[in-house]
């Protein structure tokens, strides 16, 4: 009887989870949380402290009056216009590669994800050396026409106007993924209600796709816009000031730290916005999807020029956004050969890689434990620590950047004081000037892709596995080492290559948190760039590119491994001849 009760006792915990689910990982989950959420916090309460304090109120008044209006305008320009390129862009290509079939449409499909793995702010130096008066455009000009310096006019690159356009090249994909997965899961009963009627391509694109797909069409733009918010490398180059290059400014130039965060935290108030914006538009998506288990629409067959257009409308923007500064990427890598051979630089490289290892590692063990304590304890304020750790991501980098540094700090110098009171010695920076302040900012700024890749790997695995393994005796760190991570191992490959990958592109926390005569080849490149030294900036900027391909590939098979799933589906989908006998004369 004693064994029975037992049994009976393992059974009923691991049918309710918040019973098998420890009391540590119940607090732990939610401190852990709030230590990957304190930059934020710092931010954030050094706006409050801010106004509460009359110093500090008239500096706010200060950069009120100074610069915040202009970083307002320029931020303005810049939504707008990113805004209104990614749209056109995105919307038009997903709505082609989707419900129209031309030649050459099965590649684009996955070309358009390219421009993915270039970076912003390497799209901005590529595009200034291709434009610029000694660079080839404007030379072949002046060979063609005999002109001299003066003769004529031509558009300057780093401008405001420039950035827009590097900007809305660079982020168009996120509206086109998001856009075209919505198109794909549309229902073919409205399209096909809407040729009856006598609706042909773009009457039923204007008129019923469209407003289905508006949920994701916003999604994708707040994406977009995230991006051109958290953006530095580019704004700065082509001299465009906006929040990001004023916080940098504050900083740096003019040693004001509490001014530096008090910008933060009104970029911080945009961000917060978009994401508003962001959830109310996902929330709605279900009201606007038709499920994946419905019949897509016969394509539209395109021949002659509405192929030809449809082709260059599609493949312009692989084009510009990736082919082009490809191209020049490498044509300056082969100009500069010999840094290849240098060993500075694959002492970048292996800084580089290093980082990106250690931040990997770190971020996927995280989400794993914060993943598996949700799973084991899915109690409302475990649910709610645990989005909260993933709101980083959303976060542009210099704001978590002197988030990071400001509490670092604090602890170094308390620390400091501590030793040389008690020992006499002072070990001097310990978190704020090493690699340590690193890997926290990156833990912060990409612990969310860990946690989505991981937790939707986890949501596969049925909770009566982890019954039967409960009820044969197995503790629950043997369920996770026997069970679940086997399972799990290419959701957790999948968020080391994605974390591994965007530490390499990340510009603006590396800069400020990088400790002293340590660079990266994300920041070699900005530093080349900043030198004019655009050539000497190709292979560090190309070595990036080359790693940012990773995810785009497994974008692209996941893509593929899709359509093919619903193709496979819908030829199995039972025809209405198939069922119904067709009546005889």
């Amino acid at each position: 009887m004693n064994t029975e009760a037992k049994l009976s006792q393992s059974s009923t915990q691991a049918v309710n989870p918040t019973l098998s689910g420890s009391r540590l990982s119940r607090f732990s989950l939610p401190l852990v949380a709030m230590i990957i959420c304190l930059p934020l916090l710092v931010v954030v309460a050094a706006f409050f402290l801010g106004i509460f304090s009359v110093e500090q109120r008239a500096n706010l008044a200060h950069l009120w009056d100074t610069v915040i209006g202009e970083y307002v305008r320029h931020s303005g320009i810049l939504l707008v216009g990113v805004g209104f390129m990614v749209v056109v862009i995105g919307v038009s290509t997903a709505w082609l590669t989707t419900a129209c079939r031309f030649p050459g449409v099965r590649w684009l499909r996955w070309a358009l994800l390219l421009p993915l793995a270039m970076p912003a702010y390497i799209t901005a130096y590529t595009y200034t050396g291709i434009l610029a008066f000694e660079g080839p455009v404007q030379t072949a000009l002046r060979s063609a026409f005999g002109w001299g310096f003066g003769d004529y006019w031509f558009p300057e690159v780093r401008s405001i106007g420039g950035a827009v356009l590097m900007l809305g090249l660079v982020f168009f994909p996120y509206v086109y993924l998001i856009t075209r997965a919505a198109f794909i899961e549309q229902s073919s009963a409205a399209i096909e209600a809407g040729r009856t009627l006598g609706l042909g391509p773009w009457a039923s694109f204007w008129r019923i796709a469209l407003p289905m797909a508006r949920p994701a069409i916003a999604t994708g733009v707040t994406l977009a816009l995230m991006e051109t918010l958290a953006d530095y490398g580019t704004v700065h180059y082509f001299g465009v000031t906006t929040f990001t290059t004023g916080i940098f400014r504050t900083w740096y130039g003019m040693g004001d730290q509490i001014g530096a965060l008090q910008l933060a935290s009104m970029l911080l108030t945009f961000v917060v916005v978009l994401m508003v914006v962001e959830r109310i538009s996902r929330a709605r998506s279900r009201y606007h999807g038709a499920g994946r288990s419905s019949v897509r629409a016969r394509p539209h067959v395109l021949t002659g020029w509405k192929a030809a257009g449809a082709f260059l409308a599609c493949f312009l923007p692989v084009l510009f956004g990736f082919l082009f500064p490809a191209i020049q990427l490498g044509w300056w890598s082969l100009e500069r050969a010999e840094i290849w051979l240098q060993p500075t630089f694959w002492s970048l490289v292996g800084n580089t890689v290093l980082l990106a290892t250690i931040a990997a590692f770190v971020t996927v063990v995280l989400a794993l434990w914060l993943c598996y304590g949700k799973r084991r304890s899915p109690t409302r304020m475990v649910r709610g620590s645990v989005g909260m750790a993933t709101l980083g991501y959303a976060i542009p980098g210099v704001v978590i950047a002197v988030g990071v540094m400001v509490p670092l700090a604090w602890l170094d110098n308390r620390f400091i004081d501590i030793t040389e009171f008690l020992f006499g010695w002072n070990p001097g920076l310990i978190l704020s000037g090493t690699i340590v302040a690193l890997i926290f900012a990156y833990a912060v700024r990409f612990l969310s892709i860990s946690i989505q890749t991981v937790d939707s790997g986890l949501s596969q695995i049925r909770h009566s596995m982890d019954e039967s393994a409960r009820v044969l005796g197995l503790s629950p760190r043997e369920v996770l080492k026997r069970i679940h991570f086997p399972l799990l191992r290419t959701s957790i490959l999948t968020a080391s290559i994605l974390v591994f990958v965007d530490v390499l592109k990340e510009l603006p926390a590396t800069i400020v948190l990088r400790p002293f005569n340590f660079n990266t080849l994300a920041v070699r490149a900005y530093e080349m760039a900043g030198d004019e030294r655009l050539a000497d900036a190709g292979p560090p900027a190309l070595m990036i590119v080359l790693a940012g391909l990773i995810p785009v590939i497994l974008l692209s098979r996941a893509m593929g491994r899709r359509n093919e799933a619903e193709q496979a589906a819908n030829a199995a989908e039972p025809k209405p001849e198939d069922i119904y006998e067709p009546v005889k004369a």
